[in-house]
């Protein structure tokens, strides 16, 4: 049988949710595109982590996935459908699911986001992720209650304006393709992981949240990608228009 195709955006760190959730579908018995974007990593803290994609293509491979990663500036309001037409063309064959996990996260407040910063946030977390799922919905053509779209957001405003409000946008855009693609018989949800530990958190933050969570541990990319893995999967089918919180009991 020829593996479904997924394509996962914002996977350029190997210790990254979107790569926790493309070995998860991996595993699951699909194929992958994936989608990165150098410069961003280069303006964060982290930077960039080298041969990130190399590494993350083998271990696919390993786990039975033919596997495509697309350098994409999703700024770009042209990317998304240069990336499913990358995709088609590798695979020769439509994507089934839609998984959002790029982001634009630059921490500012109402004081001191700037509007070129505002700016930058909607075109990549919600005028982009609008485009992805445009572009899914233009060219799915597989059986009715196979397609998939899951978006990761978060709920982070205080100290991270421009990055929670649009991700609230986001939300809103994933949870409208419920209802808009019935006719096609494809679910669309939200989740949120809550604080999730890819490098970013000091110390302090750590324990914080430790301390704060009941279950007394910080999320995982695996844990977000156990929950994608199951909302992309047959049983996940009844799940649909939902945003789902899998934080550990955080909020």
């Amino acid at each position: 049988m020829t593996r479904p195709l997924a394509l996962v955006t914002g996977v350029g760190r190997t210790v990254g949710i979107g790569a926790a959730v493309a070995r998860r579908l991996a595993d699951s018995g699909w194929d992958l595109v994936l989608t990165h974007w150098t410069p961003y990593d280069l303006r964060m803290e982290w930077g960039v982590e080298r041969g990130a994609t190399e590494a993350i293509l083998h271990d696919l491979a390993g786990r039975g996935a033919t596997a495509e990663a697309v350098e994409a500036d999703l700024a770009d309001p042209g990317a998304p459908a240069l990336v499913f037409d990358a995709a088609e063309r590798r695979f020769g064959r439509p994507v089934t699911a839609l998984v959002l996990c790029h982001c634009e996260s630059v921490d500012s407040g109402l004081l001191d986001t700037t509007v070129e910063s505002f700016d930058r946030h909607f075109a990549v977390n919600a005028r982009a992720s609008w485009l992805l799922v445009r572009e899914y919905g233009r060219r799915f053509i597989g059986a009715h209650g196979t397609g998939r779209v899951v978006a990761l957001t978060s709920d982070h405003t205080v100290g991270n304006l421009p990055y929670g409000a649009s991700k609230g946008a986001l939300d809103r855009i994933t949870l409208a393709a419920a209802h808009e693609f019935a006719h096609l018989g494809v679910t669309a949800n939200v989740v949120n992981p809550g604080p999730v530990d890819t490098g970013w958190m000091t110390e302090g933050l750590r324990e914080e949240i430790v301390r704060r969570t009941p279950l007394g541990r910080l999320g995982t990319p695996r844990d977000a990608a156990h929950l994608v893995g199951f909302l992309c999967s047959p049983e996940g089918q009844w799940v649909n228009g939902q945003l789902l919180k899998a934080d550990g009991g955080l909020v």
